[in-house]
């Protein structure tokens, strides 16, 4: 009975430290969980670019004939940019915060959107990321869009995408910074939780 005032204050502590623990962890849990939800609008929002660019693709496509056509290597190449798109969207639903995941899916997306702005360069649109008309974008302007420092062209003139790719990437930098931080880094560190990598 005597030595419970001595253990008292190991007790407290040790209780703070544990409601320190499961707050900290609960608080990045939801923030991963906003990553997570971002990134299904955003797949959504890819889906419907892919759609729409193999849509017209197969509208587009000429009849066999003897002679290969001007525009059929440009089309068989976005074709087969969109066809490896829809393959990384498949492997990055399984893991959508790997940083080599979206580094991947953001190379095939601006590989597909190479492809399309050689076929339609006048069929490309831009927007900011609150969804307002940026400008009709250039060819050059993919470059800058894959530095992340202005926003994709669009095949599809909707601003879902662009909207979706800006709320992706802010929840993931929200994550970043609250696993960064410490001491909340030494939580991310016990549980293993990764830092995620935005769509540049």
């Amino acid at each position: 009975m005597s030595d419970m005032p001595d253990s008292l204050p190991y007790w407290i502590f040790g209780a703070v430290a544990l409601f320190w623990f499961v707050g900290a962890y609960n608080r990045i849990v939801r923030l991963r969980s906003a990553a997570l939800q971002a990134y299904a609008a955003l797949d959504a929002a890819l889906v419907r670019q892919l759609d729409f660019v193999q849509a017209r693709v197969a509208e587009a496509a000429p009849a066999p004939a003897p002679a290969v056509p001007k525009g059929a290597t440009a089309d068989a190449s976005l074709q087969a940019a969109a066809s490896q798109l829809v393959t990384l969207l498949a492997a990055t639903r399984l893991k959508p915060l790997d940083p080599a995941g979206i580094g991947a899916l953001a190379t095939a997306l601006h590989v597909m959107l190479g492809a399309w702005q050689r076929l339609h360069p006048d069929a490309v649109v831009s927007f900011e990321a609150d969804g307002t008309l940026s400008r009709p974008a250039p060819l050059a302007a993919r470059e800058d869009a894959a530095a992340g420092s202005a926003p994709i062209a669009w095949p599809e003139p909707s601003a879902a995408a662009e909207i979706a790719r800006n709320q992706f990437n802010l929840a993931v930098t929200q994550y970043n910074a609250a696993i960064a931080q410490f001491p909340a880094l030494l939580v991310a560190w016990i549980m293993q939780l990764r830092p995620a990598a935005p769509l540049r």
